[in-house]
């Protein structure tokens, strides 16, 4: 049985940017640093930092999903990992594409407590199993969510080690 899917195409991405952007405008939340967690928070931390026109930007690679629902059992940064003094005192906007658990973001936030002025995040998605509830989002959804940057396979195949 497969799981119910929501499609994501790249012109509802577009709307979702727009929207989230204004969201955080409204709020009158003014980053200083646009914090995209990769791979999948990339797209819309780009989309934000020029809807807001925020020029510092900063990736933290998190591996947790490792395929369609499935995942590690704790989420782990990868190297290189963004250095906490390198956001010391600053806003940050936490850019990821969909909150289903939460525990990616949460990890990305407990990583800036105590170092950052402070910390929100935006997602496209939020799940209502989410531990987390982000601070802007576009729509919620329970369902698996395939993004037009993830729903086709992979050009080729690399081996993992």
């Amino acid at each position: 049985m497969s799981l119910p899917r929501e499609v994501l195409t790249w012109q509802s991405f577009g709307e979702s940017v727009d929207d989230l952007a204004r969201q955080v405008v409204d709020d009158g939340f003014e980053p200083d640093v646009i914090l995209s967690i990769a791979r999948g928070g990339l797209a819309l931390g780009m989309g934000l930092a020029y809807a807001l026109d925020v020029k510092n930007l900063s990736t933290v690679n998190v591996e947790f999903y490792t395929g369609v629902d499935e995942r590690l059992e704790v989420p782990m940064m990868l190297p290189p990992v963004p250095s906490v003094v390198d956001l010391a005192g600053l806003r940050v906007l936490i850019a990821d594409d969909v909150a289903d658990t939460g525990l990616t973001l949460r990890h990305v936030q407990e990583y800036c407590a105590g170092h950052v002025a402070e910390a929100r995040t935006a997602v496209v998605y939020e799940k209502s199993r989410s531990v987390v509830r982000p601070d802007y989002s576009w729509k919620a959804t329970d369902a698996w969510v395939d993004f037009p940057w993830s729903s086709q396979a992979p050009l080729v195949s690399r081996a993992r080690s």
